[in-house]
């Protein structure tokens, strides 16, 4: 894996509404900026052998500063990927949507779900807005949000952003009934 830089946000609401949050709404997003092994080859027929090298390294590079970054218990969680213009769909969700890439975050943040997902080709500086789920209970309205990212010079034709977001807490002023109210 060729990693050209990391970068970590974190985000505290302290108002909604005109309202304080209490507890305060806290979101770490960690970004990881690596070449596109599949970049400019064509068509890759299997993308086996890349996943395996670099889906685990990855888990295991974003998922402990993820948490780190949050400064305590991970309530809600999602993922990310963005592929250069040189690239395809497929290379990001080759990377994210294995056991090899989740379940490092879903281990380090103590979570049952399986994590909610948004990747798309895009140019340097394009966002995403990655979406977030209750870490044991995916129907849990008051934590399906989503939060947004983006690195202004990546990514580069030939590399691909992999994201991880984490939440301390649902929705700031939640306030909608729980699903079991509609069923």
């Amino acid at each position: 894996m060729n990693l050209r830089k990391i970068v970590t946000i974190v985000e505290e609401q302290l108002t909604e509404g005109g309202r304080e949050v209490a507890p305060v709404h806290r979101v770490a997003i960690v970004l990881a900026v690596i070449d596109n092994p599949w970049a400019g080859r064509g068509f890759v027929a299997d993308l086996g052998p890349g996943i395996d090298e670099i889906a685990p390294q990855l888990g295991a590079l974003l998922a402990p500063r993820c948490v780190a970054a949050l400064g305590g218990p991970v309530e809600a969680y999602g993922k990310a990927g963005i592929v250069g213009l040189d690239g395809e769909l497929e290379h990001a969700s080759g990377l994210i949507h294995t056991l090899k890439f989740g379940n490092h975050f879903r281990e380090a943040a103590r979570a049952t779900t399986l994590l909610p997902a948004v990747e798309k080709v895009a140019p340097a500086g394009a966002s995403f807005d990655i979406p977030l789920k209750h870490v044991t209970d995916a129907t849990i309205r008051s934590h399906h949000q989503t939060v947004t990212a983006y690195v202004p010079d990546a990514p580069r034709p030939g590399e691909i952003v992999i994201g991880l977001a984490a939440a301390s807490r649902g929705r700031p002023q939640e306030r909608l009934a729980p699903l079991a109210t509609e069923q």
